[in-house]
């Protein structure tokens, strides 16, 4: 059974919590895979092979503009979530499709460059590295997964239209000599997330199969 959940505009330690919950009863059943849609107030997250030396500002300056740092057991170094960036977070049973998280991280890749083609953006994909790129230079999306009894959490962050000067803040993905941009950004118009939450929704049972 394929099931969507839209959270809305979410808490990220509230999200993380529930997510948790559904981990625990796909593990305990089988019987269904779960993608959430959901966008995030800005926060930081650090995945397990993050660095702080890639969040720039100090900790006093984060905290007066209200901007957490959580600490999460996703893939990954360090991004940011904020408000008009689509996260999704599919919770799939992996043992009801292919045990291979490898091959689940590629389809996922596959699918949010399916998803951006719709407003006639090639994505692609980086030796080395994980997440959807343009022109191999420019990151469009960023994902990070976590895999416990072959059920998935966490998931990816599609910047649709959200606020790109936050990203200054943090060193993503510990990268360097790479640009952070957004579907609005790209094509110069207002984007209207309602549309690509729907598109989300069609390229993952079609890649999928559901």
């Amino acid at each position: 059974m394929f099931e969507v959940q839209d959270w809305g505009l979410i808490d990220y330690q509230e999200a993380w919590d529930r997510q948790n919950e559904i981990v625990k009863d796909i593990q305990a059943n089988r019987n269904r895979n779960v993608l959430v849609l959901c966008e995030h107030p800005s926060v930081i997250t650090v995945g397990k092979n993050g660095h702080d030396n890639n969040i720039i500002p100090t900790t006093e300056f984060l905290n007066s503009l209200g901007l957490q740092v959580i600490y999460n057991n996703r893939g990954g170094d360090v991004t940011l979530h904020n408000p008009k960036q689509l996260v999704g977070y599919p919770i799939f049973n992996l043992s009801s499709m292919k045990e291979d998280l490898h091959w689940f991280l590629r389809k996922v890749e596959e699918t949010i460059i399916d998803v951006i083609a719709n407003w006639n953006l090639v994505g692609d994909k980086v030796e080395g590295l994980t997440g959807v790129w343009l022109e191999e230079k420019r990151k469009i999306c960023a994902m990070g997964f976590h895999c416990s009894r072959w059920v998935t959490s966490h998931g990816f962050a599609l910047n649709v239209a959200n606020a790109l000067e936050e990203f200054n803040y943090i060193i993503p993905c510990g990268i360097t000599d790479k640009e952070v941009t957004s579907i609005s950004k790209e094509t110069g118009t207002e984007i209207d997330m309602s549309i690509v939450k729907q598109i989300t929704i069609e390229s993952f049972k079609k890649q999928f199969g559901f």
